[in-house]
């Protein structure tokens, strides 16, 4: 007797011995036990899925000499007539090869003839979507109103080549691809009856080269038992195959996690002589990332698709999660630029030797270097040349800054000195007023003023305009330094304009306004709190953040000790927001605000102890509770503190005489948002 392949062997023989598909068996089932069944069914899905297994089990279940029944008997002359493929009554038609319409109407004379043995006249059209347009048309009539006794099956993987018209007169089952897990049981199952040794990874393998078909992976199992003389070992399959030995990639994020060089440069020498596809590689080791990422979210969501559930979950528990990003991410990368390397196995040794060389700074193996001190950094200068002329002067006698200033008037009315020769008009662009810049050169100055950084004056005297104007005569080599005038108040949501008009709410133009640099430390809270204090408030009082009073005992010596831990990242952010609340011997308590909890887990408490014991020069005990705290922490000190120098530095402007005339002369309007502390501006110039 002839080989028959394991495919054909095993191909069930009812719906009990089917895999997978359970939501078409239970209609199937339940139509056929309360004889409900329809004339026309369409089955779609992937080759190897049981397309056509299932229309023959329909049609050994409506003929079964013991009657209409799910379960037929298997055992009648009509059931092994079926599964021998020689029943009169199941006519299968191959539509790939029976295209015409002439086929079409061929067929469809004879169904007006009535069954020859069995009960009913089964069709089975396999590859419908294969039929041409003047097929279907003439298929139509009888597919919607088929004799009593004749019923269709039509089988297709490509559902959206069928005309709506075909559709809606079948019921339509999607059958679904084979997971690699219930490929992998019954390999072993059919293995196992067979009495042919394997191994599980060899299994896995063939699972997953299957791609979702069953009839694949029983057709690279009967080529695998051939290429193994009787035996399915995964060293086999891998040569067989040609895929990539998936202990090698843990290799590779084994070295990755240990930081050996010399271990990564092996693990690609192996891989080398294999001669892999390495963009295959990096998309297997993207994968394993991947799994990785969820097993940290949540562990109970990792499947065992490719049989490597607990190696994935113990890389998961050894790698920092900000790693696992950071190696995605630079896997997305190289895989991108490797086609642009001198060849493939130097640009995957540089994505390596790149992952290695650039892993975060704060893990315990990498380098160490001096860290300067975490908290909120002064805010950045918008000029140069305003640094270097308030480092050059001295801080009592600073002149006045004067700010640009676009006037609608010709500045030819100013007052001019008689001992200065005309100057041309610059040219005025009917535009809002608005000061921005920290410079203007005045008509009657040649060369112009120099240019200072604007300092509060002590006890303010008024000063009248001519006395201004004398300030700014050639004869004078100094200007003077004019005191502060009171400003009138301002509201919360409206500016100075001029006189008789209303403000323009248009945006000035790009050149009109810089804008501010971020803060290094990048904290949230501080955006919400700029947010907050832009507006100059009525009474300039001291904002705290919500639920924080002054820090005493406890919580102030954390205060003076934040600056000086060697902290960064992530977890200089939480330690910033943190609080000491007991501090009993070498065991410490912390309370963190749950605002904060997102980026707090195991890793970032061990960091933050380590810093600590590093700091102290002894090893404690540091444990952390998400519990809103009770006292300021360093971040909210750091936001006060740079909240009451802004509204120092916006009193400050609004006061200065400059400032005053152009807004009496001009209408111009202070930009409150582009006010810079002058401790900012000088820390910056050292």
């Amino acid at each position: 007797m002839s080989y028959q392949v394991l495919a054909r062997k095993w191909r069930p023989r009812s719906f009990r011995e089917m895999v997978g598909q359970t939501h078409v068996l239970k209609a199937l089932i339940n139509a056929l036990d309360n004889q409900r069944l329809h004339h026309a069914y369409l089955f779609t899905g992937t080759r190897g899925v049981g397309k056509t297994t299932i229309a023959r089990i329909i049609a050994k279940c409506v003929n079964c000499e013991t009657g209409i029944t799910s379960t037929p008997c298997g055992t009648c002359s009509v059931c092994r007539e079926i599964d021998e493929g020689r029943f009169v009554d199941l006519i299968e038609i191959d539509a790939a090869s029976r295209t015409k319409v002439e086929d079409t109407r061929e067929l469809l004379d004879n169904v007006q003839y009535a069954p020859s043995r069995g009960r009913f006249k089964v069709y089975l059209i396999d590859e419908v979507h294969m039929l041409s347009s003047h097929s279907f048309n003439a298929l139509l009539k009888t597919l919607e109103e088929p004799p009593p006794y004749v019923k269709f099956i039509l089988a297709t993987t490509d559902p959206q080549k069928l005309p709506a018209t075909i559709l809606s007169r079948c019921l339509q089952f999607s059958l679904k691809n084979m997971t690699p897990e219930r490929v992998v049981e019954h390999l072993s199952h059919v293995l196992s009856v067979e009495n042919v040794p394997f191994e599980d990874d060899a299994l896995w393998l063939l699972g997953r080269a299957a791609d979702g078909s069953m009839r694949d992976a029983m057709s690279l199992t009967d080529q695998a038992i051939a290429f193994g003389e009787g035996k399915v070992l995964a060293a086999d399959v891998r040569a067989m195959l040609g895929t990539l030995d998936h202990g090698q990639v843990y290799g590779v994020l084994q070295a990755l996690l240990e930081g050996d060089a010399r271990a990564l440069l092996e693990a690609v020498r192996q891989l080398a002589e294999q001669g892999p596809d390495w963009s295959g590689v990096l998309a297997e080791m993207l994968n394993v990332l991947h799994r990785v990422a969820i097993a940290q979210a949540l562990p109970e969501a990792v499947d065992n698709g490719q049989g490597d559930r607990e190696r994935v979950l113990a890389l998961a528990q050894a790698l920092p999660a900000e790693d696992v990003q950071f190696y995605y991410q630079m896997g997305l990368i190289g895989r991108r630029d490797l086609p642009l390397a001198p060849d493939p196995r130097s640009g995957f040794e540089m994505v390596l030797l790149r992952m290695l060389a650039f892993r975060p700074a704060d893990t315990p193996d990498a380098p160490r270097s001096t860290l300067k001190p975490v908290g909120i950094s002064p805010a950045t200068a918008d000029s140069t040349r305003a640094v270097a002329a308030a480092t050059a002067m001295p801080p009592v006698q600073a002149p006045v800054q004067v700010p640009v200033v676009e006037a609608p008037a010709p500045v030819a009315e100013l007052p001019v000195a008689p001992a200065l020769e005309p100057q041309p008009e610059p040219v005025v662009e009917p535009a809002p007023v608005v000061v921005a810049e920290a410079e203007i050169d005045l008509p009657w100055n040649d060369p112009p003023m120099a240019q200072a950084v604007v300092e509060p004056k002590p006890e303010p005297e008024p000063v009248v305009e001519a006395e201004l104007v004398e300030a700014v005569q050639p004869e004078v080599p100094a200007p003077v330094a004019a005191p502060v005038v009171e400003a009138p108040p301002l509201d919360d949501d409206a500016s100075y304009s001029p006189a008789g008009m209303e403000r323009d709410d248009e945006p000035p133009l790009d050149e009109d306004y810089y804008e501010p640099e971020l803060d290094p430390m990048g904290y949230s809270y501080l955006d919400e709190l700029a947010s907050e204090t832009a507006p100059m408030a009525a009474e300039p009082e001291p904002v705290l953040l919500p639920a924080a009073q002054p820090a005493t005992g406890l919580a102030l010596q954390w205060l003076e000790m934040f600056p000086a831990l060697p902290v960064s990242g992530m977890t200089g952010n939480i330690a910033a927001n943190c609080t000491l609340m007991a501090a009993e011997g070498d065991n410490w308590l912390l309370h963190l605000d749950p605002g904060q909890g997102a980026l707090f887990n195991a890793t970032q408490q061990r960091r933050l102890n380590d810093a600590l014991n590093q700091h102290l020069g002894r090893s404690i005990n540091l444990v952390i509770e998400l519990i809103q705290p009770e006292q300021e922490t360093p971040a909210q000190a750091a936001a006060r503190r740079r909240a009451e120098r802004q509204r120092d530095a916006e009193a400050s402007i609004h006061a200065d005489p400059f400032i005053q005339q152009m807004i009496q002369q001009f209408g111009a309007v202070v930009r409150d948002d582009t006010i810079e502390p002058v401790d900012a501006l000088v820390g910056q110039s050292e």
